[in-house]
């Protein structure tokens, strides 16, 4: 069975390019943004929102990756370590699918006091088993349980998204 796709790789630019004019928007005043990718994919799309914000953002913007196992996510770390107290944090990944991997993420930010997190995503399924609410999607998507998304990355270019049964 062909994969069903939902985003194209044009389709894909454009909804990154909005997410960024809407962190833009609402960070416009801040000295900095630090923009948290989530290993893999998540780093991808936050170098891609960097490239969207450095045309307009005025301020300083960072990426760091954050890492973990994403089956036993004991361990959570961010490369390079920051100091984040009274910061502007994004945490960002591909795919919001029951909102774990982003709660996790956040463990090592909220001992770090940052002034402000916020989460996005590219492709975000309407339904959560855990309390993450995504403050900029590129695409909400209702599938089934046994269904899955799957955000094809290559060479570090977003090149499509689609569903996996």
């Amino acid at each position: 069975m062909p994969n069903k796709y939902i985003l194209s790789k044009l389709a894909a630019e454009k909804k990154l390019g909005r997410m960024a004019l809407q962190v833009l928007e609402q960070h416009y005043l801040a000295n900095e943004i630090i923009l948290i990718g989530i290993k893999e994919n998540g780093i991808v799309i936050a170098r891609k929102i960097q490239q969207f914000l450095s045309n307009q953002f005025k301020g300083s913007i960072v990426v760091l990756t954050v890492t973990m196992d994403k089956k036993n996510p004991n361990q959570v770390a961010i490369h390079p370590p920051y100091n984040f107290k009274n910061s502007t944090v994004i945490l960002i990944d591909d795919v919001a699918n029951s909102g774990r991997t982003m709660l996790y993420a956040l463990q090592p930010l909220l001992q770090a006091y940052p002034k402000i997190i916020q989460t996005l995503a590219l492709v975000e399924r309407t339904y959560k088993s855990f309390p993450i609410a995504l403050d900029y999607v590129g695409v909400s998507i209702s599938t089934t349980l046994n269904e899955h998304i799957c955000v094809e990355v290559h060479n570090d270019e977003v090149v499509g998204a689609f569903i996996v049964v």
